[in-house]
């Protein structure tokens, strides 16, 4: 059995979305490229596992030595056009990131990745990018990936990857590159096949990490047009998880519209996240 805080979630049964959850995408387009002669050193991470509800990370041993497959790799520059659109794009615009090549990446982690995850998803698995940022030089995409390891005896199933992709536009080049899983207080999804069934933990890795460049270049820089950082992941977990288009509100605020409208109050309790995979 899984070891979880309990969360209380309160929902107030509305018609229509939240005008905030809609973004006004810019009117001027561009197009991405690159060079795909060139080649990038991919450095890549996993920690020790530090927690697992019920110690799957001690007893298990495939777990407890979980590393990264290859702690460095060069890829031909080509590799990343899969993080790219194929038609011109505006700010907040969303696209699919092609599967073979992150697959490639993903295998610097762990030799086995899927993109078909072993559990029902209902409607959130895939692959998704989002132009956040640019101007006459760069172009800032953030990414958001929900993949898992296949073990042997089992899947580990990071809550997410998230990260960036920073373009040189002019010289069709990467800048940097990250594709990490955030750092939460549970942050996978782990299940054993084991006693003849399968049984289920989740835990906390401080690090799952693929990066190159530096993105320090960006730290000064004047955009032509943004979005924050915040707002592309809105737009992508909209993209993701339907629920997330639910006017979610606080007890008190719930009781205050309630009583207000005179409707009911629908209240849920969950043993989890809802908003990523590692539950």
């Amino acid at each position: 059995m899984k070891i979880l805080t309990i969360g209380l979630l309160i929902l107030v049964m509305m018609s229509g979305q939240l005008n905030a959850d809609n973004h006004s995408a810019a009117n001027n387009k561009i197009t991405l490229n690159l060079d795909g002669t060139s080649e990038v050193l991919v450095k890549g991470f996993i920690a020790p596992i530090e927690y697992t509800g019920s110690n799957f990370h001690v007893e298990w041993d495939e777990l407890a030595n979980l590393r990264v497959a290859e702690p460095e790799k060069r890829y031909q520059t080509s590799v990343f056009r899969a993080f790219l659109p194929d038609k011109a794009v505006s700010i907040g615009d969303l696209w699919r990131i092609e599967e073979e090549s992150t697959l490639e990446l993903l295998r610097q982690l762990h030799p086995n990745p899927s993109l078909k995850m072993h559990i029902n998803m209902g409607d959130s698995s895939g692959l998704w990018a989002c132009l956040r940022a640019y101007n006459d030089q760069y172009a800032d995409i953030v990414f958001r990936i929900h993949a898992e390891f296949v073990l042997e005896n089992g899947w580990f199933t990071p809550s997410q990857f998230t990260g960036h992709l920073v373009i040189d536009r002019s010289k069709e080049k990467i800048v940097f590159f990250q594709m990490y899983v955030p750092k939460a207080v549970l942050n996978f999804d782990v299940n054993w096949k084991r006693f003849g069934g399968r049984i289920t933990d989740i835990g906390f890795c401080p690090q799952i990490e693929l990066r190159a460049g530096t993105q320090d270049v960006l730290k000064d820089t004047e955009f032509t047009e943004s979005i924050t950082k915040e707002a592309a992941e809105r737009i992508l977990i909209l993209r993701f998880y339907k629920f997330q288009k639910i006017n979610w509100v606080s007890l008190a605020e719930a009781l205050e519209i309630a009583l207000a409208q005179q409707k009911p109050v629908h209240v849920l309790s969950i043993d989890g996240p809802l908003a990523d995979e590692s539950c």
